[in-house]
């Protein structure tokens, strides 16, 4: 199982708005957008970083979001294949071409493979 898939289905699970990779051609007014943004393996070990983007209606709505996933995220210990999680960093980054509130936060991850 690959680490996006990994992620993908934790948060699917975990939150109550939609999860994806891409945009959406007609976008909800809260979801989350996964992109892998680097990462190694050696042996049996994977390392991943992953951008994780909340998107909501206000500032306010698009920082609670990303406590949510936080917290999710923070969550992802529990997986046998997942060794650590940790938030590098998380901030407001509103996207500037569609002027939708957006929170991003960097994760780092290690996983057995």
């Amino acid at each position: 199982m690959t680490a996006e898939k990994i992620v993908y289905d934790h948060l699917v699970k975990s939150m109550s708005v939609p999860v994806s990779f891409e945009r959406f051609s007609k976008d909800p007014e809260r979801f989350i957008i996964i992109e892998r943004v680097g990462g190694s393996i050696t042996g049996h070990i994977e390392k991943a970083s992953f951008a994780i983007q909340s998107y909501a209606e206000s500032m306010f709505e698009a920082c609670e979001l990303n406590g949510l996933v936080r917290e999710a995220m923070t969550d992802l210990i529990q997986s046998d294949l997942v060794s650590s999680v940790d938030l590098d960093s998380d901030y407001n980054w509103t996207d500037e071409e569609t002027k939708k509130f957006r929170y991003q936060g960097i994760y780092d991850l290690v996983l057995f493979i």
